[in-house]
């Protein structure tokens, strides 16, 4: 894949922290970066669907996505199976389900002539080919994609030409572990249409430096230098915050209306970004997760989910604070997609307190010349 950028245009960006600079005004404003973006990281790389209970409503069998770019149809067999497929007819490729379709049935059928596909991508029918000479129906099942589910969620490879999940995910399964997500309950979600790049949401989540300017509630039960960024394997980024002393969680009074999670740590907060689109908040009582798609080079569609130990609490303290928190990120991120798009913007430095910010615009920097994104981040 052609490169975005010459070695000499992110040679800012690769730098040494302390002399590193922020990416290229095009990668902020460029729909050709974006275009590159969308196939090299999100359909190239393990993008985040969301959760795998949630993916398809109760009674679908079958739900259309995109990724990357890429059209991709999910289904869910009777044994609870699901898998991911090309959303292209192995016919004359009209799409299987139209974009964001979605429905119950026992097979998929192509609208435009009628070729039908069982819910494990086998050809099931192709009218009129019954007796053409040398048809064989078993080499025209759908495309199978790499669909795992890592912890609740569920990760695809849209490009099925990506590396290993595991290897993507480095170390960070062992720090996700032990707030076992995949076994808490989702409580609230809250979506957002954001008027900034998808890179500036995640290079604002990755510090604090902005916190006592814009996030008084939040420095109020979190000290904003405390903590650490991990240096460990994987694609991604991230670290650890403190809370204060005498606060039991992340909320407007420092104070939880839920449920400790068994094994973690109740003093720390972790913040860590699986490239490409999922960021993570890990908290002692509960867990946040923010998806990220991009719609367009300056709007990033976020989905906020929250999840808890049991049912039978009430979310709003932990959905009050961050609901507030998140609104002041995107209205900062959206002055910065302003900022970006001037003709007098030049990249920035980046200070001792943006080093996460530094790793992951060094794995987008890497990403553009077209390496792998893994050894970006350390």
């Amino acid at each position: 894949m052609q490169p975005q950028f010459s070695a000499a245009e992110l040679a800012g960006s690769l730098a040494p922290l302390g002399r590193a600079r922020m990416l290229p005004g095009p990668a902020y404003t460029s729909r050709a970066v974006l275009d590159y973006e969308q196939r090299r990281f999100f359909a190239g790389t393990w993008t985040c669907l969301g959760r795998s209970d949630e993916l398809l409503a109760p009674g679908e069998t079958a739900r259309s996505a995109t990724v990357g770019g890429v059209p991709v149809l999910l289904t869910r067999d009777e044994a609870g199976g699901l898998r991911a497929f090309a959303n292209t007819c192995r016919h004359r490729a009209h799409e299987l389900l139209a974009p964001e379709g979605a429905g119950r049935r026992q097979a998929v059928v192509c609208p435009y002539h009628g070729w039908s596909y069982r819910l494990d991508g086998s050809l099931l029918a192709a009218p009129g080919f019954r007796d053409a000479e040398g048809f064989s129906p078993e080499e025209y099942g759908l495309v199978q994609l790499p669909l795992e589910t890592w912890r609740g969620w569920s990760l695809v490879n849209a490009s099925a030409d990506g590396g290993p999940l595991a290897e993507h995910l480095g170390d960070l399964d062992g720090l996700v572990t032990p707030y076992a997500p995949e076994r808490l309950t989702r409580l609230a979600t809250h979506a957002y249409d954001v008027a900034a790049n998808w890179k500036i949401v995640v290079e604002n989540y990755h510090e604090c430096y902005h916190c006592p300017l814009i996030h008084p509630e939040l420095c109020r039960v979190s000290p904003p230098d405390s903590g650490e960024n991990y240096a460990l394997s994987g694609a991604w980024v991230g670290g650890r915050m403190d809370l204060r002393s005498g606060t039991a969680t992340m909320s407007l009074d420092g104070r939880s209306a839920g449920r400790p999670i068994a094994g973690v740590d109740p003093r720390a907060v972790l913040y860590l970004g699986l490239f490409p689109n999922l960021l993570l908040s890990l908290h002692p009582d509960y867990v946040m997760a923010h998806r990220l798609e991009p719609i367009d080079v300056d709007r990033t569609r976020i989905e906020c989910s929250w999840y808890f130990p049991s049912a039978d609490i009430d979310p709003s303290y932990a959905v009050d604070f961050w609901d507030l928190t998140n609104r002041q990120d995107w209205a900062a991120c959206e002055s910065v997609q302003r900022g970006v798009a001037s003709p007098h913007y030049r990249p920035g430095p980046l200070g001792p307190g943006e080093d996460a910010v530094h790793a992951f615009s060094g794995m987008v920097a890497r990403g553009y010349l077209d390496q792998e994104a893994q050894a970006a981040q350390r």
